[in-house]
């Protein structure tokens, strides 16, 4: 009988040692912090912070349209045709048809060295070219042209037989110049020098250069905009909601 009963103890015992065991190593684990989960939580807030700017400079861009369309209203007949004129002409710069001038920076996408006796001359790609662009449109670029190529909306980048073609047109091999125009160019820099862009041409071995100009030319889009697909949405009569 008391063999029954201390192998019940002895049961019990274990039962909670391990039980014990299981809540440490749980206490343990949740006093411990998970770099990885923070880590997304500053990269999802940075992602937030950006979707609030974006939103709060189309705010303004609405506020800016409703003036323009309530100083239209008041104008007279003449008056109302020179601010067409002069709408029109800032659709066509901002959509890149006309050209532009600006501050801003010059980057040159170059070798970064060259040993001609086992290396081949390192070239660029679309896939990288794309995601450049991108970094630099995301941190304040506002207009900019890849060698002679303005870019635009619709501007389709991509290989073709080895070759990066822009625009539909071949911008060539290294180096190659982009243009950018920006309100913010210490900004623009700095993130371009701390960038990880910096070590996905390294791994091309390409390097990029960045010098700031005072006046930046970009060419006009050469290509033609096709409307065809564009859909108006329903504008509310005045007074409905």
């Amino acid at each position: 009988m008391k063999n029954v009963f201390t192998n019940q103890k002895l049961m019990i015992g274990f039962v909670c040692l391990l039980i014990g065991f299981m809540i440490a190593i749980l206490f343990n684990t949740n006093q411990q912090p998970d770099e990885r989960e923070t880590r997304d939580t500053w990269e999802i807030r940075s992602a937030l912070q950006e979707e609030q700017k974006i939103q709060q400079n189309l705010y303004q861009e609405i506020a800016i349209a409703e003036k323009m369309l309530l100083e239209y209203q008041e104008q007279t007949e003449l008056q109302q045709i020179d601010s067409l004129k002069e709408s029109i002409e800032t659709l066509q710069k901002e959509a890149g048809i006309m050209e532009k001038v600006g501050s801003g920076v010059m980057l040159t996408i170059e070798p970064l060295f060259l040993d001609k006796e086992y290396q081949e001359y390192p070239s660029l790609n679309a896939e990288l070219l794309q995601l450049f662009i991108n970094e630099l449109n995301a941190f304040g670029a506002n207009d900019m042209a890849v060698g002679s190529q303005r870019i635009v909306n619709i501007t389709p980048i991509r290989d073709v037989n080895g070759e990066v073609y822009v625009n539909n047109n071949p911008i060539g091999s290294l180096p190659v110049e982009i243009r950018v125009l920006t309100n913010d160019t210490e900004r623009l820099i700095n993130h371009i020098e701390v960038s990880e862009i910096n070590d996905y041409f390294a791994l091309e071995n390409v390097t990029i250069s960045i010098r700031e100009q005072e006046k930046v030319n970009l060419p006009n889009y050469e290509g033609t905009i096709n409307l065809n697909d564009v859909q108006l949405g329903d504008v509310p009569e005045e007074g409905e909601s």
